[in-house]
């Protein structure tokens, strides 16, 4: 079952391009954070986070064997909810209008439910 998730090269792809555009929209609103030391903070926070779901989603992509996919997979679930998190402090905080941060937070939680799928569906073998 694992290799099949691996081989599926549709769904690889398909993500890659996802949380790479998703990282994209967070590089884009950090830029328009106000110039205070709290959105400074916290939006770089989020753009680790964010960044790093799609650089370890591109990772996973390229793992040597079933296990390292799982585990860069593991990764890349935690980063998700990790970003969701500064999203919502930064709206919490009045740092940044909650409308903006919406869509944002939509797609952070859509892809986090389909990695955490993925990764549930993928859990290796008990030896």
């Amino acid at each position: 079952m694992i290799e099949e998730t691996l081989a599926s090269s549709s769904f690889n792809e398909t993500y890659r391009a996802r949380t790479k555009e998703a990282s994209l929209r967070v590089i884009r609103l950090f830029q328009q954070l106000p110039r205070s030391g709290e959105a400074a903070v916290l939006g770089k926070q989020l753009l680790r986070a964010a960044t790093s779901v799609a650089a370890n989603f591109r990772a996973a992509c390229r793992g040597r064997s079933p296990a390292e996919w799982y585990a860069k997979l593991c990764i890349c679930v935690e980063e998700a909810d990790e970003t969701l998190f500064w999203l919502e402090l930064l709206g919490d905080a009045g740092i940044m209008p909650k409308p903006r941060l919406q869509s944002l937070e939509n797609e952070y939680t859509e892809i986090l439910a389909v990695l955490a799928t993925a990764r549930k569906k993928a859990k290796p073998r008990e030896r």
